[in-house]
């Protein structure tokens, strides 16, 4: 049957957010997680929003972007060899939302799977706009680094205003900023891509799980870890 979310989701990986490590939840908890995957499958509104900047480097290793100053060593670690950069937001909707504030009064362990499918189907979703963006680079001989999100690293939790700005987020696909920056519905996701000539090779899944990320000179991982 055809829904509005026809992006593969991961049991397992739903089965991790759960805190299932390496198990297969019991009978009972799998069949509540299929309940609830499945309503929340076909009630996610998914829409996403990006856009593509020049990159205009500094002598102090910071760069600017539409005349934006941005400040970050683990950022420009990433952006290394980058010309462009893309500005990403993706949203499931307000849906994700409604189930767990419902459950949470209902059904709180209800509301712990919700979150946990959730979580696996923005990430899912985020992969497949990184897909789409990767390949319309490629369609121009450019590579894609692995995406960075405000508020990993020392990249500044503010640059949240910064993108919602340059998005128009709140017009575009209805994701607003609360005071504290937390977003709006809250199974939203921003984050940049660097775009340059050299391929570094990265994987979808993202540094995590790459076995060069002690050693890549592109990598998200902030230093220390």
């Amino acid at each position: 049957m055809d829904t509005p979310f026809p992006y593969g989701i991961s049991d397992t990986e739903i089965y991790r957010y759960l805190g299932y490590r390496g198990q297969t939840p019991e009978p009972p908890v799998l069949e509540k997680i299929q309940i609830c995957k499945k309503r929340l499958m076909e009630s996610v509104t998914p829409k996403a929003i990006w856009k593509y900047y020049d990159i205009h480097w500094c002598a102090d290793g910071s760069f600017l972007v539409e005349d934006i100053p941005i400040h970050s060593k683990n950022l420009s670690r990433n952006l290394k060899d980058c010309h462009m950069i893309c500005f990403l937001a993706v949203t499931l909707g307000p849906a994700p939302d409604r189930f767990i504030q419902k459950a949470e009064i209902t059904a709180m362990s209800d509301a712990v799977i919700y979150q946990a499918i959730s979580a696996a189907m923005i990430e899912s979703y985020c992969n497949h706009i990184n897909q789409v963006i990767k390949d319309e680079m490629m369609q121009r001989g450019l590579f894609t680094r692995p995406r960075f999100s405000p508020g990993y690293g020392d990249f500044p939790l503010e640059f949240q205003k910064t993108l919602g700005q340059c998005l128009q987020m709140s017009k575009e696909i209805g994701v607003t900023l609360t005071d504290s920056l937390l977003m709006m519905p809250s199974k939203s996701v921003t984050a940049v891509i660097g775009i340059g000539t050299t391929n570094p090779n990265c994987t979808m899944a993202g540094c995590e799980v790459c076995n060069k990320s002690r050693t890549c000179l592109y990598r998200r991982t902030p230093e220390g870890e």
